[in-house]
């Protein structure tokens, strides 16, 4: 079984390089965000994992906050939205050949996370991303959860959110992590569930929104996993 679940893997893993050196090819050919989307729907229908929508998409949402399992967390929301998503990843990630031109060429966001002057622009190219009708996508925990349980969650979308008083929308994947884990060389198709919790206008006054909705979210991934 672990030599099955390693060659599972090591053709996942293909298919995921594939359809991001596919996605660079034609990005520059088709308008933004099809590219990113084509990608993702080429890692599903290839390493043939399936997902089910749960709940409603705000489509006035300019902010979606998502818990971060596994590399296939990307793919996922690109396919169960139409938007044009601005995520927000750690600047290294933009520094690393290949890989990062698939952030680069979106225009997608760096963060620094040492860095004092990092919120600064952090909260400037939101804004233009939200200018440009894009949604600022983050996963708030800042990096992979090994276990079911969500991470607390980091202060820099709260900011961004109280700064420009935005709409935002939390969105709760389920079982990304027990479908494809790149550092356990593990892959097994799985049925994902994408939960639209529903959503709301940030309020600064309300400084303990961020760690509430990280509860709700939490409830919410106990409740939908064994389903």
């Amino acid at each position: 079984m672990k030599i099955f679940a390693r060659i599972s893997w090591a053709y996942a893993t293909f298919i995921i390089f594939a359809s991001m050196a596919f996605m660079i090819i034609i990005f520059r050919f088709v308008k933004p965000p099809k590219a990113q989307k084509i990608s993702a729907k080429l890692i599903q229908l290839c390493t043939f994992w399936s997902y089910e929508i749960i709940g409603q998409e705000d489509p006035e949402a300019e902010m979606f906050l998502i818990n971060h399992q596994s590399d296939l967390d990307i793919g996922v929301v690109e396919l169960i939205t139409k938007r044009d998503l601005a995520w927000v990843a750690k600047k290294e990630l933009f520094d690393i050949p290949f890989f990062g031109l698939t952030l680069r060429l979106p225009d997608d966001i760096p963060i620094e996370r040492e860095n004092k002057s990092s919120l600064l622009k952090l909260l400037k190219a939101s804004k233009e991303k939200i200018d440009k009708g894009r949604v600022v996508t983050i996963f708030p925990e800042g990096t992979r959860s090994t276990t079911q349980k969500i991470l607390p969650f980091k202060p820099g979308a709260k900011i961004v959110a109280d700064k420009y008083k935005l709409r935002v929308q939390p969105i709760v994947l389920i079982a990304t992590s027990s479908c494809y884990n790149i550092k356990k060389y593990y892959y097994k198709p799985k049925r994902i569930k994408a939960i639209f919790l529903e959503s709301f206008t940030a309020d600064k006054r309300d400084k303990d929104w961020l760690n509430n909705l990280r509860i709700k979210m939490q409830q919410t991934y106990d409740a939908y996993n064994n389903k």
